[in-house]
């Protein structure tokens, strides 16, 4: 598994999202409860950003239609959306966070 440098851990507030692009791939990263998930960044109901959406209780939800997607398993909690979106491992090293977009879940 290869991990790439997603930003610097000092760049991610705590609940607020960030987009990036890794290998052309878009991914909100999200630091919450003492962690940083990384989840695709495109919803799988409206094909719209996630980043652009609130975070609570470990769940991002999508801005246009209120689905959230759970930040651990990208499972959505509730209609419209009925598809998983992908997450990522990450690891933290020193200041970098590392996502490896080569492997879903």
């Amino acid at each position: 598994m290869s991990f790439l440098r997603a930003c610097a851990l000092t760049d991610l507030a705590e609940d607020e999202p960030k987009r990036v692009e890794l290998n052309g791939i878009p991914v909100t990263l999200v630091r919450t409860e003492g962690e940083v998930f990384a989840i695709n960044d495109t919803c799988s109901h409206a094909n719209v950003s996630l980043a652009e959406g609130e975070v609570e209780d470990c769940m991002i939800e999508c801005w246009l239609h209120g689905s959230s997607f759970d930040l651990r398993t990208g499972k959505p909690s509730g209609l419209p959306a009925t598809k998983p979106v992908p997450v990522y491992p990450v690891k933290i090293e020193g200041d970098d966070v590392l996502v490896s977009v080569n492997q879903e879940s």
